[in-house]
């Protein structure tokens, strides 16, 4: 069992022809289930920012238009996950097997990924071969 988790959320968007990731958040989990709670509330924190609620009063009325139909509609796919109770546990189970897990949602300009890893599995995976260096 992995007792301590890395996790980030980092968005991607093409600036000037390159892919430019800005990262929106890092916390290091303590427990497994403090790591996923911190992906769902990042995923909701994401999702209400992209799709806020109209009858805020922080918005104009009018302010907030609905997107086409083509685009992607990444705050519910968000929800989604958060909702999903069997990804949810597959999730769990994968980073409890020391492997990332990764939550990925696009629409046409912006891509959101959340990471969580285990940290003994990063450790483990530095402490592979490599080049040994004599200590005296």
């Amino acid at each position: 069992m992995h007792d301590e988790f890395l996790c980030h959320v980092t968005a991607y968007g093409i600036c000037d022809g390159r892919r430019i990731g800005v990262p929106l958040g890092t916390y290091r989990a303590p427990t497994l289930a403090l790591a996923l709670w911190w992906l769902r509330d990042r995923a909701s924190w994401i999702a209400e920012r992209l799709d806020p609620s109209p009858q805020d009063p922080a918005f104009p009325a009018g302010a907030l238009v609905p997107v086409a139909v083509t685009v992607a509609d990444v705050p519910a796919l968000l929800r989604s996950w958060c909702a999903d109770d069997a990804r949810q546990e597959r999730a769990a189970d994968e980073l409890a097997d020391g492997r990332l897990v990764r939550i990925a949602a696009s629409d046409d300009t912006t891509e959101y990924e959340l990471l969580a890893e285990s940290v003994d599995a990063l450790r483990m995976q530095r402490a592979g071969p490599g080049l040994v260096l004599p200590v005296a």
